[in-house]
């Protein structure tokens, strides 16, 4: 059976109800994403190396200067006759990267086929984010992804890399906005409407909000 058929009178009853639940469900979700910016971090003591064709980079160097990194773990293996659907889905999603930049928040690609072969994929799909290969270090395994896919978040701060955030599966199906992304970090969205650490940077809501080519060159 189908949906019910109501008068415009019940369904706007039927409407307020189910509003009254979709409004609780994103006070819950603000609350869990203070939570979250309240987690513990990991220092990272290990020397990871990236390498794209451009050459060999270091940790601090995917950064791109930004304090916050977002890595998303593509599942591209080496000669891969059938590149993950999935990873390539959300991908596709993901939006214009100049937003999280404004937050000071870079997003980055890694996966464990060869440079040249990720280079060759992302012409092919037409992406512009940074990709890079990490086929030669335990990156992956290390932080929770091995043999799959997953999402991982570090802060830059005072001359050290830390490890904030880890989701996979579901967790990572839900996301691709720069509002949902920006939720993962330890900064949020930077707004002064969110319940943060003391000490985050943070500016009225709504007011940094650009067109993708009006934000200022920096980030």
């Amino acid at each position: 059976m189908g949906q019910q058929t109501v008068s415009r009178g019940e369904w706007q009853k039927a409407r307020e109800k189910l509003l009254a639940k979709e409004k609780a469900h994103t006070r819950a979700s603000d609350s869990l994403a203070a939570e979250r910016r309240r987690l513990p971090r990991v220092r990272i003591e290990r020397d990871y190396f990236f390498e794209n064709v451009d050459g060999r980079h270091s940790f601090e160097e995917v950064f791109g200067g930004r304090r916050q990194l977002i890595v998303y773990h593509h599942m591209l293996k080496p000669a891969d006759p059938a590149p993950c659907s999935g990873c390539s889905m959300f991908v596709d999603n993901l939006g214009h990267p100049v937003h999280l930049n404004a937050r000071d928040t870079s997003l980055a690609l890694v996966s464990r086929a060869p440079a040249e072969e990720i280079e060759a994929f992302r012409k092919r799909m037409g992406w512009t984010l940074p990709w890079y290969s990490v086929m030669s270090s335990t990156f992956n395994a290390d932080h929770g992804v091995e043999g799959g896919f997953g999402l991982n978040v570090f802060l830059r701060e005072g001359g050290s890399i830390y490890h904030t955030y880890h989701t996979s599966g579901r967790g990572v199906e839900t996301l691709g906005t720069s509002w949902t992304l920006l939720d993962l970090t330890p900064y949020g969205r930077q707004e002064t409407w969110e319940a943060s650490p003391e000490g985050t940077p943070q500016t009225e809501p709504y007011q940094w909000w650009r067109l993708h080519d009006e934000y200022p060159s920096k980030p």
